[in-house]
């Protein structure tokens, strides 16, 4: 709750609230004047006015405040004893900023003290006459509740926008996770298949083994950009960055990933059909993501298999499959806990959740395991070449 600050502030609106509630008590004072019964008096006027100018600064100081309110409405009833108990709304405004933002305990003494003392002195009595002390402990619980039920409804506010806070920042660890998964899983899968081949090619065919190392270097490179970009992502904001962002990957880079995976020995077919268009960032990340993640799979799961890669750009979607004829032992359906690929698969359920899109993945009869999403991509993108194409 806001218990207002120690200096003096005071907005456009508190300066607006202090003018009307300074008009309508003048009014009032006013008409009570004119009644015929007691004579208008200056010093009462300013009294009212000043009581309300006082509401300024209501928000920062609201018992000084209350307390300079009702000490003016004393003077004021004292220099015209106004014949009629009356609540000024510079009161009610001061005793409700002070339930607003002041701890249970000052509220209700300022609750208590605001019943009798707008009294004294009205009528020409010193001391108020009962019905009226009634009269202002209705208005004094019609406005302390109204002060209690909107701390309420701002505490409710404030729950629900932690919640949210608290929704997102899970939401951006699971992301962080995801990238994690899909960037270590995958290059340092494919780095220990080429530092194995290298060592084993190494004494016989020292070409082979060269090559092996070439590709080791070159994912080694790509897994440390790919992670200061990650890092880059979660220190934004704190420093200025003076080099631009490299690009996340995306369906442009899938054959990298095809040629990473038969590096690494698996022989690996990429198939595209339909014509090529550009994809949205978080699309073609998305597709980049699925591929790498089933051909990591494959790579640790399938043994000796082929995979095969077959994106489809069709009309208003991008789809992308990823089959393998290994056992597939190792990868679960979807639904099925693994300590191995069930991460992984998880990972991509939700990336392509969060497209609006749709993920398949399951054990294929006969042997071997598929991967299969359809993504949603909105339409007025620029097409390219149609057909189908073998790399």
């Amino acid at each position: 709750m806001d218990k207002g600050a120690d200096r003096l502030t005071w907005t456009r609106h508190d300066a607006l609230m202090a003018i009307a509630a300074a008009a309508v008590d003048l009014v009032g004072f006013s008409q009570g004047s004119v009644s015929g019964t007691v004579p208008f008096a200056l010093t009462g006027a300013f009294a009212v006015v000043l009581a309300a100018l006082s509401l300024v600064a209501r928000r920062s100081h609201p018992v000084i405040v209350l307390v300079v309110v009702l000490a003016l409405g004393v003077v004021s009833n004292l220099a015209i004893p106004v014949p009629a108990p009356h609540f000024p709304v510079s009161l009610a405004v001061a005793l409700y900023a002070v339930v607003r933002f002041r701890p249970s305990a000052v509220a209700a003494g300022a609750c208590i003290a605001a019943v009798p003392l707008p009294l004294v002195g009205q009528g020409g009595m010193l001391l108020p006459p009962g019905w009226g002390l009634v009269a202002d402990a209705v208005v004094v619980l019609l406005v302390s509740g109204s002060a209690v039920v909107m701390n309420r409804r701002q505490r409710e506010a404030e729950g629900q926008q932690l919640l949210r806070a608290e929704r997102a920042v899970a939401e951006e660890r699971r992301r962080i996770a995801r990238e994690l998964h899909d960037i270590v899983a995958h290059h340092i899968t494919t780095m220990q298949l080429m530092a194995g081949g290298a060592r084993a090619n190494l004494a016989h065919d020292p070409e082979v083994a060269r090559e092996a190392l070439v590709t080791l270097e070159d994912s080694g490179r790509m897994a440390l950009r790919e992670m200061r970009q990650l890092l880059d992502v979660l220190r934004a904001g704190e420093e200025d960055e003076s080099a631009p962002a490299a690009p996340q990957p995306g369906a442009g880079d899938l054959d990298r990933i095809v040629t990473e995976s038969r590096l690494a020995g698996t022989e690996t077919e990429f198939t595209v059909d339909g014509p090529v268009r550009p994809l949205p960032p978080s699309t073609g990340l998305t597709v980049f993501r699925i591929v790498q993640e089933a051909l990591t799979n494959t790579r640790k799961h399938a043994g000796q298999a082929r995979a095969r890669v077959h994106l489809t750009y069709g009309p208003g979607e991008v789809a992308v499959e990823v089959r393998d004829d290994g056992g597939g032992a190792g990868a679960p359906a979807p639904r099925q806990a693994s300590p191995r690929s069930g991460y992984g698969l998880i990972g991509m359920h939700e990336r392509v959740a969060l497209q609006g899109g749709t993920l398949e993945a399951a054990a294929i009869d006969g042997g071997g395991f598929r991967v299969a999403a359809r993504l949603p991509v909105p339409g007025g993108a620029g097409g390219g070449q149609g057909g189908e194409r073998h790399r």
